[in-house]
């Protein structure tokens, strides 16, 4: 089944996933469709080169937030996103009625978490990869992809109840390179 994977097969089997996954860093649909084309591109370029075809899923992710982070150092895509600011137990949405207006918020206030925080939480929660997958993806230690995980939940619950409380949002913190 692996040994045998065409072009096609893959795009149907990780185009939706790799898609939301973009969606999740760059907050606009034009840029995720474009990063999602690219990573096929790349695929269909490169994908040969893979040696453990098991390991299709993981390497499409990385070169994903590859494709993103190199995107965002040439300063010639994303033009919303800072490079300094730009990763599902997401704060709880209410029921029903407010159900979209609080998912509009979540994914705002994910938008403001700089980029260590946000591509592992989209990837955990979103995605629903593992620890180990995450930190294969994003070339970080497990305990890496949890603290960032922690961290960023925190700074999103900050962001979200700052929203609600009508006062100005906390700024994230600092990013540490």
């Amino acid at each position: 089944m692996v040994d045998e994977l065409s072009f096609e097969r893959v795009v149907s089997m990780y185009y939706q996933s790799l898609y939301r996954f973009a969606l999740g860093l760059t907050g606009q649909e034009n840029d995720a469709w474009d990063l999602t084309q690219q990573t096929f591109y790349r695929w269909a370029t490169k994908g040969h080169q893979l040696e453990d075809k098991a390991k299709v899923k993981s390497w499409l992710f990385t070169t994903l937030h590859r494709e993103f982070l190199n995107s965002l150092r040439r300063g010639n895509r994303f033009p919303h996103l800072e490079v300094e600011s730009v990763a599902h137990e997401l704060p709880p949405v209410a029921p029903q009625v407010e159900a979209r207006a609080d998912e509009a918020s979540v994914v705002e206030a994910l938008q403001q978490l700089e980029e260590i925080y946000r591509s592992p939480l989209v990837l955990f929660y979103l995605e629903e990869h593992s620890y180990r997958e995450i930190a294969d993806i994003l070339g970080v230690p497990d305990g890496t992809v949890m603290s960032r995980i922690s961290r960023g939940k925190a700074l999103l619950r900050r962001l979200l109840a700052d929203k609600q409380s009508g006062g100005n949002p906390t700024s994230p913190a600092p990013s540490t390179n």
